[in-house]
């Protein structure tokens, strides 16, 4: 895939996933991220032992990593060296802990006045609740979003780590914004530098400070709120309080048991054609001349009798023959996989979304992992490296060598 964050250098001395999740998707597209680690590794390596865990996996592929402790004077010497070349650096440690141990903003600014800064929290870097810890589930609580995915009838959390990976993201998108507007900066300046003098609406202020990087901050609240924005649209503009099934019920979604004890997704939405294809399908085609499921708005109404009555034919027949069925009558449906299987999924081999590389640790054994998502002109993001061992790069740091790739033109 075309690395269009190529030359742009990344510093993260993140931990457990936010910072580390942000910094991925940067090495994903190209950019080059050095892992800034304490002696003993980010805690996430050792969540099932030893120090390459699958949770450290999952977020700390295409990165080197070297080992510092920056509250010693020799590692704070070469975590300086490391931030003078930088262009981004990333934190989510809780608010002022940066700042003791020296990767504060204002002294890493006085270093490099181009660095974009990230800061991540949990709740924000300031306000009365700043110093407390979030996890996922704190902030998918303090959002609203954890309401609507328990289920009323067992209590219990549910799912991924949405919040943590939703925050990088967040951040990601926020460092990439500041890169194009500080590049942008630098372009006009450099123009009117070639010209002679300021040019454009640029005053001197801005041609001789455009370089300078931004602060970027985001914290889980603010991130997983935001990624609730459907339920507060509501909120606000109807002053509906949205529960757990609230959205299903408006899009008719249903998960439905199969006659092989293997589960099928539809997403029926509102067109008829779709609820037309499905009354063939289970050879019921007056199945919605019943008042109870004739029109949409029935159908929200009598959401769970719909599904009771859909679930006794679905058990009828085995997953493959439904899924045949609903696929020549074009009604959105898809297995409801287990993780195993999707690499299996004809789609998802055409699409090559499993990729692989040499495992660090153990020579002859290849490393697995989910590609970029995101192609560039029909390229898709085929290569990739490797989560790296604890310190992988300590003594090429500590010997001088440079850790950052040369850019285009050095």
């Amino acid at each position: 895939m075309a690395k269009v964050l190529a030359g742009v250098r990344v510093l993260e001395h993140g931990t457990f996933i936010t910072g580390p999740a942000a910094s991925m998707l940067l090495a994903d597209l190209g950019a080059d991220v050095v892992k800034v680690e304490q002696p003993e590794g980010d805690p996430f390596r050792a969540f099932r032992g030893g120090t390459y865990s699958p949770h450290y996996q999952t977020y700390n592929r295409n990165k080197k990593s070297v080992r510092l402790d920056t509250r010693q004077p020799a590692d704070l010497a070469l975590f300086d060296k490391l931030l003078t070349g930088a262009d981004v650096y990333i934190q989510n440690f809780r608010p002022g802990v940066a700042a003791k141990i020296g990767a504060g903003e204002a002294r890493l600014r006085e270093l490099n006045p181009r660095l974009i800064y990230c800061a991540i929290s949990g709740f924000g870097q300031d306000g009365p609740h700043a110093g407390r810890p979030s996890y996922d589930t704190v902030a998918q609580a303090a959002s609203g979003f954890l309401k609507l995915l328990i289920n009323p009838a067992n209590p219990r959390v549910v799912g991924p780590a949405l919040a943590d990976a939703l925050t990088g993201f967040y951040a990601a998108y926020g460092i990439l914004g500041a890169l194009y507007e500080r590049e942008k900066a630098g372009s006009a300046a450099r123009a009117g530098e070639k010209a002679g003098g300021v040019t454009g609406n640029m005053t001197a202020d801005t041609a001789s400070t455009g370089r300078r990087g931004r602060r970027v901050e985001v914290s889980m609240l603010e991130a997983m709120t935001h990624f609730n924005l459907d339920a507060f649209t509501h909120l606000f503009s109807e002053g509906e309080v949205m529960g757990p099934y609230s959205r299903p019920s408006v899009s008719q979604s249903y998960v439905l048991c199969c006659g092989d004890g293997k589960w099928i997704a539809l997403h029926m939405s509102s067109p008829p054609k779709f609820w037309e294809g499905l009354a063939k399908a289970i050879e019921k085609p007056d199945l919605f001349d019943d008042p109870r499921f004739a029109t949409r708005e029935a159908r929200i109404t009598n959401q769970e009798t719909l599904i009771d009555v859909l679930g006794g034919f679905f058990r009828r027949q085995d997953r493959a023959e439904w899924c045949r069925r609903l696929a020549a009558l074009d009604v959105p449906h898809s297995p409801m996989y287990d993780t195993n299987e999707v690499p299996e999924d004809p789609q998802a081999k055409h699409l090559q979304l499993f990729v692989d590389a040499p495992h660090p640790g153990e020579p002859g054994k290849r490393w697995t992992t989910v590609r970029s998502p995101v192609s560039f002109d029909g390229e898709r993001a085929l290569e990739v490296t490797a989560p790296p061992l604890l310190g992988d790069h300590d003594a090429a740091l500590r010997s001088g060598k440079p850790l950052w790739q040369p850019r285009e033109g050095e």
